[in-house]
């Protein structure tokens, strides 16, 4: 144990010393866009893929055909693996995305910055998850600059549709024959070692009216009206949904949000279409192929008890589906993973990473639904909100940063040595 403990320290020694590269890495990653839409996140992966070069790590490069990327909803994806092989034993992967989410307003500091002020570096994906980008690649070469006899492989998977739901990154690597790991580590969102998260069912609805002059309404079909009527309907269904609560710590019931309505054309005129985006939160037990059917039935019952105006036509509604993502469930093969992060972690925060699910949904589950075992764990706060990932002045704390990349330096070197 002694010899161990010594190997450990080195570890920890050498992030230190090569800290500032570290942050400086983020905040090149950081200062390019990747905002998604539109997704054009080809030129991130060719920096990543030269940054890595740079630190001695040879990133192979993955693009997804054109015409896929398109027809997907995105301008371009490149996929990035770094292969570290060190001799017979398992294949850990070791996964982070760096496409994002749009800005939005409220910043106080430059989302593409990379400022670092008080101890926290602040710009989009600094949390979530262009960081792990960084900790992942100097847990790697921290584990390598021990020179000590190795087991097994490290790859790195940098990918870049997580926010579109990973079908051209984890999933196209995997299904393609590109990469075939025996564990995973994806990357997090605090201190936390997450086994499981929740399923996702988006959908898009087209509620069609007719429209008409505002001074004579009876010759037309309110389609916003209708789209209340079916909004109640569906919030009925989510009150309803809180009933449900899973077995899994950390993910508490299903809930369903309605994000986005667009629809009318003036002041002055019957709203004859309206749009609505919808987002189903699936927990752990829960079907997804039953979920979205009970789903529709709801709608459509609502579509059929709205009663238009005297005159007026039926109302239409057209749904197509945006997104159908599994949850993420605990397989057996996780736990020296998560015995692994659990010891390092206590003995670089001072403080057990509680393993429980989350309410989120990522594009770990692509791993698990082909039998690969794995967690998520990253740099990152104590809780998601203390991060702001999504919102204005995202930050991640530099002392998170460092420590999280020695816990997995060392969780490497434990299931590798």
């Amino acid at each position: 144990m002694k010899g161990a403990a010594q190997d450990f320290a080195r570890l920890d020694a050498w992030v230190d010393a090569h800290f500032e590269n570290q942050i400086a890495f983020l905040q090149a990653l950081i200062r390019l866009p990747t905002d998604t839409p539109p997704g054009n996140n080809a030129p991130h992966a060719e920096l990543v893929a030269q940054r890595l070069s740079q630190l001695g790590l040879a990133a192979e490069q993955y693009p997804v055909p054109t015409d896929e990327v398109r027809a997907y909803g995105m301008d371009s994806i490149t996929n990035v693996i770094v292969r570290r092989r060190y001799g017979d034993g398992p294949t850990i992967a070791l996964n982070a995305h760096g496409d994002v989410v749009p800005p939005g307003p409220g910043w106080q500091h430059p989302p593409y910055g990379g400022l670092v002020e008080n101890g926290a570096i602040y710009g989009r994906a600094a949390a979530v998850s262009k960081s792990d980008i960084t900790t992942f690649s100097f847990a790697t070469l921290a584990l390598e600059s021990l020179a000590a006899p190795l087991r097994g492989s490290v790859e790195l998977h940098f990918t870049y549709d997580e926010e579109f739901g990973g079908e051209k990154g984890p999933q196209w690597l995997l299904q393609q024959g590109l990469s075939r790991p025996d564990l995973f580590i994806a990357a997090g969102f605090s201190y936390q070692v997450v086994t499981a998260h929740n399923g996702c069912l988006q959908l898009e609805l087209h509620i069609d009216g007719e429209m008409a002059h505002a001074a004579i309404p009876d010759s037309g079909t309110d389609a916003l009206q209708a789209a209340t009527h079916i909004m109640q309907a569906l919030y009925a269904y989510s009150r309803e949904l809180q009933a449900l609560r899973s077995k899994v710590p950390g993910i508490g019931s299903p809930y369903l949000n309605i994000g986005s309505i667009q629809g009318g054309t003036n002041t002055n005129v019957v709203p004859g279409q309206v749009v609505l985006k919808l987002d189903r939160r699936m927990i752990p037990e829960e079907d997804p192929q039953q979920v979205e059917a009970d789903l529709l039935q709801r709608i459509e019952q609502a579509r059929q008890s709205f009663a238009p105006v005297r005159g007026g036509r039926e109302i239409d509604v057209n749904i197509r589906r945006l997104l159908l993502c599994q949850a993420m469930k605990p397989l057996p093969g996780n736990k020296p993973l998560v015995n692994a992060l659990q010891a390092h972690g206590l003995a670089v925060f001072g403080e057990k990473p509680v393993e429980t699910g989350s309410p989120l949904y990522t594009d770990a589950r692509l791993y698990t639904e082909r039998g690969i075992p794995g967690v998520l764990y990253g740099a990152g706060p104590r809780t998601l909100l203390e991060s702001h990932a999504k919102r204005a002045d995202e930050r991640l704390q530099l002392e998170d940063l460092r420590g999280a990349t020695k816990v997995l330096a060392r969780t490497l070197l434990e299931l590798l040595g």
